[in-house]
């Protein structure tokens, strides 16, 4: 029950009231007690012995009927064509309504907005049986820091950053980096390097050294997965993959979700590293970043893995056996 800041009496103090009264005490006096007029004593008086204790509570201040309420049949005509995809604008003219009551109609059942149209899907999680079997491989495009130092992120002041229009440079232009990650879908272990683009030349480097990192840690890379970039749909991206024995899964066009675990990785990089700290330049940043991994890998609690570091399911790293 939501009661009025500046009510005076709660049930329980309605309660009260009446008990006084009925108990011996004059109107005036309970009215008194309680800080009410006597016209407030008498109505809850009244209400008390028309409905009992239940007749206390506060009734609904809503109207028991609206004359001008829409039809039910019309709401569900208006329901049933934005079913339909049709526009509220569509939907006024087909039935010759005004547009704010169809609107408020929409509202009123949850229609409003086109999203609602679709279901939300039920998450799909998964993971893989055993650590290789599947790396996701993202890139998170970051702006360099500016020589004045931070950005907005830190100081709130856009006027810090500057930026590039029409492939032409401005003065004090920063630009951008690129951060290129990888995560094992089973151990989630992870790799990532700041690298200046993100051409096809530069994702093939980094996905050599990604194995090799992973094959350091005795894992061997047998799927990966990226988005459908330019990088990744290359016929060099595909002899690599060839080369190294790994078998490229691309996700389905418009669904990141596909490659959650290098999303959420990416995430947690850019809170705890790449906006975590306030560093002078790009190249701190940068400097930064493998003891952030490191940290990341075999020291930071994951809450994908019972509170415990990526690095606790690989059974045969050195630092696990001591």
């Amino acid at each position: 029950m939501k009661l009025h800041r500046n009510a005076r009496l709660t049930p329980n103090g309605r309660k009260l009231l009446v008990e006084r009264i009925l108990g011996g005490w004059s109107v005036t006096e309970a009215a008194i007690a309680a800080g009410v007029a006597d016209r407030t004593a008498y109505r809850w008086l009244a209400r008390y012995r028309q409905g009992g204790e239940p007749a206390l509570e506060d009734r609904s201040s809503a109207p028991k009927r609206i004359p001008h309420k829409t039809p039910a049949r019309r709401v569900a005509a208006i329901e049933a064509l934005r079913r339909v995809r049709m526009t509220a604008a569509e939907i006024a003219a087909c039935l010759a309504m005004p547009l704010s009551t169809v609107s408020a109609v929409l509202r009123l059942i949850g229609l409003g907005k086109r999203s609602r149209l679709v279901p939300p899907e039920p998450p799909n999680r998964y993971e893989r049986r055993r650590p290789g079997e599947l790396v996701h491989i993202d890139v998170k495009k970051l702006g360099r820091i500016s020589i004045k130092g931070a950005g907005s992120r830190v100081t709130g002041n856009r006027k810090s950053q500057h930026h590039r229009r029409h492939g032409r440079s401005k003065r004090g232009l920063t630009g951008w980096e690129y951060v290129h990650v990888a995560i094992d879908d089973r151990s989630r272990l992870a790799f990532a390097e700041v690298l200046p683009d993100e051409r096809k030349e530069t994702a093939v480097g980094f996905l050599r050294r990604a194995v090799a990192f992973f094959a350091a840690t005795g894992v061997a890379v047998e799927r990966v997965m990226t988005d459908n970039g330019p990088p990744y749909v290359s016929y060099l991206h595909a002899a690599i993959c060839r080369e190294l024995r790994i078998r490229h899964l691309r996700t389905r066009a418009y669904r990141p979700r596909t490659n959650g675990k290098a999303e959420r990785f990416i995430q947690t990089l850019q809170n705890e590293w790449a906006y975590g700290h306030v560093y002078g330049s790009s190249a701190e940043r940068t400097a930064a970043l493998p003891a952030w991994l490191d940290h990341y890998n075999y020291r930071r609690p994951h809450g994908s893995l019972g509170h415990r570091p990526p690095g606790s399911r690989l059974t045969n790293l050195p630092r696990n056996n001591t």
